[in-house]
């Protein structure tokens, strides 16, 4: 059973139908039992930062993802997911959860022509092998929605970077945790791909 987070983010409903497409069991659930006792974890969202660490607080998902961490439960965030996995969130000035020690910034970008939110199709650029990205092809493309970006303290947390004006960090993997600034379940083929890949990866 592959537990989604529910604390009240966007995109919920959309990483469930990529699941349900691929036969993958699976629950969207705000309890925090159900997410340190599942198989697998994601943990997905679209929205703010400060008002999504205080839904989690507030559930006491925060403790529960923690757990399942420190479990060796596999754990993937997705876009607003991936970003408060780390430390603090430059939006809202908002203190994260800290599985990775790392900032999230806004783009500051001096292209005129590249608007934020950075929205559309990207490629993606593997700095090292994954099993999540397993038969995904180097520089493939995948869907990004956002303004901020995750920038861990410890670069060989980095696993996957691209580009828009600057090169970014946009795979985060340490451990039991893997982390996507992109949305797979929007992504095509190569987005179910690396969910289907997530659904066998044993955190190792």
């Amino acid at each position: 059973m592959i537990a989604i987070v529910d604390y009240e983010a966007g995109n919920l409903t959309s990483v469930k139908r990529a699941l349900d497409y691929l036969g993958l069991e699976n629950i969207i659930t705000p309890d925090p039992s159900v997410i340190t006792g599942a198989e697998r974890v994601i943990f997905p969202g679209v929205g703010h930062a400060a008002s999504a660490m205080k839904t989690l607080l507030e559930r006491k998902l925060d403790k529960a993802l923690h757990d399942a961490f420190a479990k060796g439960i596999p754990i993937l965030g997705i876009c607003l997911g991936t970003q408060i996995i780390l430390s603090r969130s430059e939006e809202g000035d908002t203190q994260c959860l800290g599985l990775l020690d790392g900032f999230c910034p806004k783009f500051k970008l001096s292209n005129p022509l590249l608007k934020i939110p950075h929205i559309g199709w990207n490629a993606v650029t593997y700095r090292k092998e994954h099993p999540v990205l397993d038969g995904i092809a180097q520089n493939d493309e995948f869907y990004f929605v956002h303004s901020y970006y995750p920038v861990p303290s410890d670069t060989d947390c980095i696993i996957a970077t691209a580009e828009y004006e600057i090169e970014f960090p946009v795979i985060l993997g340490k451990n039991n945790l893997i982390a996507t600034q992109f949305h797979p379940e929007k992504s095509g083929p190569s987005g179910l791909r690396l969910l289907s890949n997530f659904s066998k990866w044993n955190g190792k």
